[in-house]
């Protein structure tokens, strides 16, 4: 593409015509006012025009041997490179379907030859002058869109990082890591890109509502900072009553979400998955889950996979109070709540990734020194 004019150097005016009298009358007429490139073929004229150093307006003969005028401004118009160079046809032909046809190839002006030189000058002039002012709004267009394009990187980020946060915020009082959260965001991306094309979820499934599902799994268990301590960080089994308790974190990460949503005074399309999910992804297949006992398709899709990214997760990690399952040991007891725990479809898509579940479970897997800082953390809160 031409580089924008700057008139304080002069702009550079290439001629094209087969006839060396008028390639002379052209370059005389314009040399004081512009730089002047001839050419005196069509091939030649691709050659200058095409080359790094752009002519700003180009002069075209239409009745040449080899390439017409045509040719070289339908090729010149068809190029990124060379299409916003201004064209004027400069020829003999002066029927209105000619001057009709050159325009509706792209030429901004026809002019009829024998020319009249104060009209052809003024003519250069504006289209020179038009090229200005285009160039500018299509610097200041492209400058916008970079701006738009930072500020909205710059606004994923912080809403990356609020979340992260809120997610750290509620491990931090958790037996979890905060590598959990990283695994289970993957695992649900993974189980979500290989289901993107079946029946029953590619409704749903597009890249871009994955690209949410990313982003707002950190918060699914963002209700567990409501959960007293004595309850969130007890190494053992439950007592019925505490287990009443713990179940409602659901609601109180959905709620959390949703007081915040409505703080801000508008909806957040990722903020929908992360309620549905944060409310949803201890719901069971069969109906026997909480808190809503919701049973099949009534159960959101978003929550569904995260229940098995969840459970997957919880069996085989390390926690500061026991040893992580084996991967083989998990993917079995997954496999055994197929369309019970599971939606089924989800359940086979996880049995067919289960080495990519592994994979990522090794990528992000708790260090010895994450698990005894988690240690020293629990301790301190639990005084």
């Amino acid at each position: 593409m031409a580089d924008s004019l700057d008139f304080t150097q002069r702009p550079t005016v290439l001629v094209v015509d087969d006839t060396p009298d008028n390639l002379s009358l052209m370059a005389g007429l314009l040399k004081d006012r512009y730089k002047v490139k001839v050419a005196n073929n069509g091939e030649k004229a691709l050659k200058i025009a095409q080359a790094e150093e752009q002519p700003d307006l180009i002069l075209l003969d239409i009745m040449m041997p080899g390439l017409s005028g045509y040719e070289v401004c339908e090729i010149l118009k068809k190029d990124p490179a060379t299409r916003d160079i201004p064209i004027i046809f400069l020829t003999a032909m002066t029927a209105t379907d000619d001057e009709k046809k050159g325009l509706e190839l792209g030429a901004v002006d026809f002019i009829t030859k024998p020319v009249n030189p104060p009209i052809v000058m003024a003519r250069v002039a504006t289209q020179l002058q038009v090229k200005v002012a285009a160039d500018f709004l299509k610097d200041q267009n492209q400058y916008l869109e970079q701006e738009v394009a930072k500020r909205t990187r710059e606004l994923a980020a912080i809403q990356d990082v609020t979340i992260l946060a809120m997610a750290s915020l509620a491990e931090t009082r958790d037996n979890d890591t905060g590598n959990h959260i990283r695994r289970t965001q993957h695992y649900m991306k993974l189980l979500a890109d290989y289901l993107k094309p079946h029946p029953r979820f590619a409704h749903f499934l597009s890249d871009h509502t994955i690209s949410m599902l990313f982003k707002s799994a950190p918060l699914h268990d963002i209700g567990k900072v409501g959960v007293p301590d004595r309850i969130l960080l007890k190494p053992g089994r439950f007592e019925p009553h505490e287990f009443e308790i713990m179940k409602t974190h659901c609601k109180l990460g959905r709620d959390a979400i949703q007081h915040a949503e409505d703080q801000l005074g508008l909806e957040v399309e990722f903020l929908k998955f992360a309620k549905e999910i944060a409310y949803g992804h201890q719901e069971k297949w069969d109906g026997s889950g909480y808190p809503e006992k919701l049973a099949g398709e009534a159960i959101p899709i978003s929550a569904r996979l995260m229940a098995v990214a969840d459970v997957y997760d919880a069996l085989i990690s390390r926690r500061v109070y026991k040893e992580g399952m084996p991967h083989e040991k998990a993917v079995a007891i997954i496999a055994e709540g197929r369309g019970s725990h599971f939606d089924p479809d989800i359940t086979d898509a996880f049995l067919v990734l289960q080495d990519r579940f592994h994979a990522i479970a090794q990528q992000y897997a708790d260090s010895d020194a994450e698990l005894a800082h988690k240690a020293a953390t629990l301790k301190t809160i639990t005084g």
